[in-house]
C-alpha cells in the first residue's frame, strides 16, 4: 500500500490528511485528490516507507535544516554578501558547477578573522519544525544525518545540540587566525552527498529503500535520486524536477506528517 498525504497550508502552520491506497487505485485517487485540493502539497509515499518509518534521513543544511545560507552570513562580514549570494543562487539553480562556485565564494572571504565563525554560529536559525522532526525520527529508531556544501565549523555544533552526530561538511582553511580563502580538504559536492547516503547505509546496515533525502537545490539532486524517497523542500526547480515529492510548506515537521500521516 502507498500512503497519500495532503499537506494543507494554514498561515505559518499546516494540517494533514492521509490515506493508504492500493497500487491499482493510485492514479485515480491522485486525480481525485488533486482536483479537490489544488492548494495542498500532495505526497505519495512508497510502500516500504508507508509501512515503516525511515531508518535514515539525510538532510542538506543551508536553506533546509537551517533557514540561512551560512556562506552568505560569513560574506556579510567581508562586505561581499550580494556577490556571494548571486553566485550561490546560480549554483543552486544548477547554472554553475558547485565546486567551482564554492571556491570562488570562499576566495572572497580571505583575510577574515576565524572568530567570525563563532559569530555566525550565533546567527543561524533552525527551520521551523526541525527539532520536532529530528525527535520523531530518532524516537522511531531512525538516524538523522546532515551533509552540507557549507561548513563544519558552523554545522557540527548546531547538529550536536539535537543529538545529530553524523555530519559531513566542508571546512575552511585557516592560517594565523584568519581565513585563507581556500577550502580545507575535498569539497562536498553533489556526488559526495550521494556517496554519503550509500556510505551511511553500509555503515549502519540500512536498507536504501528505507531512506529519505531532503534538499533544496541542484547540488542535492544526486542524493535525492539515490534515496528511497527524495524530497524537494521549498526547492529550486532543478531539484523539484527529479524529486519524488515537493513540499512548499516551510516546516520540517511537515515531512514527518507526509511520511506518517501524523500531525
Amino acid at each position: 500500500m502507498h500512503r497519500i498525504s495532503l499537506l494543507h497550508p494554514a498561515g505559518a502552520d499546516y494540517s494533514v490528511t492521509s490515506e493508504l491506497v492500493a497500487p491499482a487505485d493510485l492514479d485515480g485517487t491522485l486525480d481525485r485528490l488533486r482536483a479537490a485540493h489544488p492548494d495542498a502539497d500532495v505526497v505519495v509515499v512508497p510502500e516500504p516507507l508507508a509501512a515503516e518509518p525511515p531508518q535514515l534521513v539525510l538532510m542538506d543544511v543551508d536553506s533546509t535544516f537551517l533557514n540561512e545560507e551560512v556562506i552568505e552570513l560569513i560574506a556579510d562580514h567581508a562586505g561581499v554578501r550580494d556577490e556571494v549570494a548571486r553566485i550561490t543562487d546560480e549554483a543552486m539553480r544548477g547554472e554553475l558547477d558547485f565546486a567551482a562556485s564554492l571556491r570562488a565564494r570562499v576566495a572572497a572571504l580571505a583575510g577574515l578573522p576565524d572568530t567570525v565563525l563563532t559569530e555566525v554560529r550565533g546567527q543561524v536559525t533552525l527551520t521551523a519544525g526541525v527539532p520536532e522532526f529530528v525527535r520523531a525520527v530518532q524516537s522511531a529508531g531512525g538516524v538523522v544525518a546532515l551533509v552540507s556544501g557549507g561548513f563544519a565549523e558552523v554545522v557540527v555544533p548546531v547538529a550536536a545540540e539535537l543529538g545529530i552526530g553524523e555530519v559531513r561538511a566542508n571546512r575552511l582553511a585557516v592560517a594565523d587566525g584568519r581565513l585563507t580563502g581556500e577550502v580545507d580538504g575535498p569539497i562536498v559536492d553533489r556526488q559526495a552527498k550521494a556517496d554519503q547516503l550509500r556510505v551511511l547505509c553500509e555503515q549502519l546496515d540500512i536498507d536504501p529503500e528505507r531512506t529519505v533525502a531532503i534538499g533544496d537545490g541542484a547540488n542535492d539532486a544526486d542524493m535525492v535520486r539515490a534515496a528511497g524517497f527524495g524530497i524537494a523542500f521549498c526547492a529550486k526547480p532543478a531539484l523539484v524536477e527529479v524529486a519524488d515529492a515537493a513540499l512548499t510548506i516551510r516546516r520540517m515537521d511537515a515531512v514527518w506528517s507526509a511520511l506518517t500521516g501524523e500531525r
